[in-house]
């Protein structure tokens, strides 16, 4: 494709607030003590991401692994929200998409069909990076080590000490695929000599129920074991619509009509569309953990884990954005039934050993392996059928089988202590073999239609190699400027190998019936014919990215910094085995950190410009032979700018607000002509696609203009060791565009705001908490497509309001 860029004009006003909002930390330090004293440089294994309460009023530190050393959160010069336990169980942080309205410039939506989630940070994402194909330009990792594919995302989160949410570009040390930015999930780890636990559980409305718990068990003065578990399960939000069928004398005329013999009309069969049974949009999954800490002395240290998880809910359903006179908007005419199965386990281990008091080695090591199936009602009851061939369309989307297995090693070398220069060095090597097959019959009418089209997509084996080396240095000028430049050197080679998609060939001496597990498509005399050329291939990619930075420390309370950072996206192989080139993005940045009022309020802002190229855009489309895949390009990519801030301040010992903003002005896409099955489109002129739009210059989907959130929370004390805190959490968005195809007003997401109230009361170790999420039971798109003959707009939904309460205690 032709590649060129459109520049935007740039928002004069809202940058001149933010050059303010950025020397405010310059104008005005403080001269009482900091709330955050300096980071001490230690290994990040030795501190996990804490919240440290203290007795002064002052907001409790916050220690994070950002620079893969603890550091303050506050002197880290990076773009960063660390969430700590309390944040996460106040507001009910459950999957990734929990955490959404905690972080500036921060979307996430759920894809219904693979029960993934897809994640945008700073205007940034891929909603197709949901298959065995593609990764995601917002790289997961857990206690340091990369999750690679988009389920993992959906892992449900328990026992976490905290989430660090890294903005910005973080090639250089977190590597894979943090184009964008990075997640790190950290694990509660064993404490030695500490016995305790905590319990709880919890009810809600659609039946909703719950229970977790973790214990820590000393064994003896060098090791200790922690155990931790968790369940979480309620009803579907989707209800099934009863289905009426037409007369059998309009059923006759409407097969007639469509050239259909007499002798082969069949009247519509009522009991294929299902009324009971697991609703969509319901949860059902549980995971437990075991933690292992051995510490026989001060120099060597070893934390190893296994970790279970199990899904057995199910897919989130498409909605009808206009649903049918008569029927409520939580419900859908359904003929798939529903199914979801996946399961996950995970190594993690990780030793540190001190050389001596100047140097440590570490040594990260994962691996996990992942199962996985389901059942799709792609069509969602759109369209209704006027006899048992006509009218209505019948699309299932099955996941037969998906799974992989992956590991990945990491070898650190790092200074420790104070220096002239803090350096650290690495490695890595990850590897993973991925397979999938995914089903998709078509049929006209209903089930016992004639065939519309179908077909099925075998990966049988795609691998992933990836090798990196990288290093990173902060030369400490003086004891106020310091200047940071890193490099990482990365080699990915990409196979898949047998691959292919089996289209239906219309043979008549073969029923047609519905693909289904039953039926192997690769089989002579099935039906299917393969396509061709096979999607065998081999792809080799590298990429050099890098980091420079320069950070001052204009006193004790308030830092600035600047920096230039870049990321990487590996290039890979689609169908018919053709290769698609690597994404990049170049990283602007300019940003505060101030510490006021003695360590009761702390800004902290940034403002950013990035140069995204390459942008890997992926869809199923159909080709022009008939057959279809999904197809990948790189287009021109997009450029971005704009403003984040946040705002943390304790206004008196009992009360404390946070406040969250961000404001994007300019997310425009480059040259890019796109095509999807997903959408109904004009009729392509691109050679080697059917239907398409161009839309240069579009906005980046999931990117407002702006966005707020704020938390409140008001602490009542009522003696004996008892309190009662209420609090409110805030979010407001302006409009955004859920494509990059921008297709009206049932292709966006309107501006809205919404609740979500709490109470805890808390009686010594005991408590009880109470909560209503998205009080004003607001309808918020995630997502948005029209596929099929008549083009109604479908839509995936955040979950409606929900009520329920958890109590436990801990010991």
């Amino acid at each position: 494709m032709n590649k060129t860029v459109l520049a935007g004009r740039r928002a004069v006003t809202p940058i001149q607030f933010a050059i303010l909002t950025l020397c405010a930390g310059v104008a005005h330090a403080q001269s009482t003590d900091p709330a955050v004293p300096a980071g001490s440089g230690a290994p990040a294994g030795l501190s996990a991401p804490t919240a440290q309460a203290n007795d002064s009023g002052k907001i409790a530190e916050v220690v994070v692994t950002a620079t893969k050393r603890s550091t303050s959160l506050q002197k880290t010069p990076i773009a960063i929200t660390a969430l700590n336990a309390q944040t996460l169980e106040d507001n009910h942080v459950q999957t990734l998409l929990d955490v959404v309205n905690l972080v500036p410039g921060f979307q996430a939506t759920g894809q219904g069909d693979h029960g993934v989630t897809t994640m945008t940070l700073r205007g940034i994402g891929n909603d197709s990076a949901k298959t065995e194909y593609a990764d995601p330009e917002v790289a997961t990792f857990v206690d340091g080590i990369y999750s690679p594919r988009p389920e993992g995302a959906t892992a449900l989160l328990f026992d976490l000490d905290a989430i660090e949410v890294l903005r910005g570009p973080q090639g250089t040390l977190w590597g894979r695929n943090s184009t964008v930015g990075a997640v790190n999930m950290q694990t509660a780890k064993p404490v030695l000599g500490s016995k305790s636990g905590s319990v709880e559980a919890g009810l809600g409305d659609y039946r909703r129920y719950g229970a977790r718990g973790a214990f820590n068990i000393p064994l003896g003065e060098t090791a200790a074991l922690r155990i931790a578990a968790v369940h979480e399960q309620h009803d579907g939000y989707v209800d099934y619509q009863a289905y009426t069928a037409p007369s059998l004398e309009s059923q006759r005329a409407a097969w007639a009509a469509s050239g259909g013999a007499a002798s082969a009309f069949q009247p519509i069969n009522p009991n294929q569309f299902v009324r009971t049974g697991p609703k969509y949009s319901a949860q059902d999954q549980t995971a437990a953990r075991i933690s292992f800490l051995w510490e026989p002395s001060s120099a060597l240290r070893w934390n190893i884990a296994y970790e279970r998880f199990s899904d057995r809910g199910t897919p989130s359903m498409n909605l009808m954005q206009n649903p049918r006179p008569g029927q409520d908007f939580w419900s859908a005419l359904i003929d798939t039934a529903p199914t979801l199965k996946r399961d996950s386990d995970s190594v993690r281990s990780r030793l540190e050993y001190q050389l001596n008091p100047d140097m440590q080695l570490t040594y990260i090591a994962g691996w996990s392996k992942f199962d996985g199936s389901s059942t799709f009602d792609q069509d969602a009851g759109a369209d209704l059928p006027t006899s048992f061939s006509t009218g209505g369309n019948h699309q299932e989307n099955n996941t037969v089988y998906s799974h992989y297995t992956n590991y990945s090693h990491e070898v650190e070398l790092q200074s420790l202590g104070s220096r002239t220069v803090d350096w650290q060095l690495g490695l890595y090597y990850g590897a993973e073999d991925n397979g999938i097959r995914f089903d998709i019959p078509i049929f006209n009418g209903t089930q016992q239609g004639t065939v519309n089209w179908q077909g099925s997509f075998i990966q049988p084996k795609e691998t992933v190699k990836s090798a990196a080396a990288f290093g990173q240095a902060t030369w400490n000028l003086s004891s106020s400027l310091h200047l940071t430049g890193g490099a990482r050197y990365t080699h990915d080679k990409r196979t898949n190998e047998g691959g292919n998609g089996y289209t239906w060939n219309g043979d008549p001496n073969v029923p047609q019936v519905p693909l289904s597990p039953n039926i192997d498509p690769t089989r002579p005399g099935q039906g299917y014919t393969p396509n061709n050329p096979s999607n065998t291939g081999e792809y080799n990619g590298h990429k050099w990215t890098g980091l420079l930075r320069l950070n001052y420390d204009i006193d004790r309370y308030n830092m600035v910094y600047a920096s230039v950072a870049t990321g990487y996206k590996s290039g890979g192989l689609q169908d018919g085995g053709k290769p698609y080139g690597d994404e990049t993005l170049t990283n602007y940045e300019v940003g505060s950190k101030s510490t006021f009022l003695g360590g009761k309020l702390l800004v902290n802002n940034a403002i950013f410009y990035e140069k995204f190229r390459g942008f890997q855009f992926s869809a199923p489309v159909t080709n022009p032979d008939g057959t279809r895949g999904l197809a990948t390009n790189n287009a021109d990519g997009a450029k971005i700018y704009g403003l984040e801030s946040e705002i943390t301040a304790k206004i008196t010992p009992d009360d404390r607000i946070m406040l969250a903003l961000t404001y994007t002005p300019h997310a425009k896409l480059g040259k890019l002509i796109g095509g999807s099955n997903d959408y109904t489109l004009p009729v392509c002129s691109v050679p080697g696609i059917s239907t398409c739009l161009d839309v240069t210059g579009h906005t980046m989907p999931h990117t407002p203009k702006f966005s707020a959130h704020v938390q409140y929370q008001h602490v009542f004390r009522l003696g004996e060791g008892s309190t009662l805190a209420p609090r409110i959490s805030a979010h407001y968005e302006t409009k955004s565009t859920l494509s990059v195809f921008d297709l009206g007003e049932e292709d966006r997401q309107k501006a809205y705001g919404r609740a979500d109230l709490g109470l805890r009361y808390t009686r010594d170790k005991w408590w009880i908490d109470l909560f209503v999420r998205n009080v004003s039971d607001e309808k918020i798109k995630t997502s948005a497509f029209n596929p099929g003959p008549h083009a109604i707009w479908l839509a995936q939904y955040q979950p409606p309001r929900t009520v329920g309460f958890n109590t436990g205690v801990d010991f």
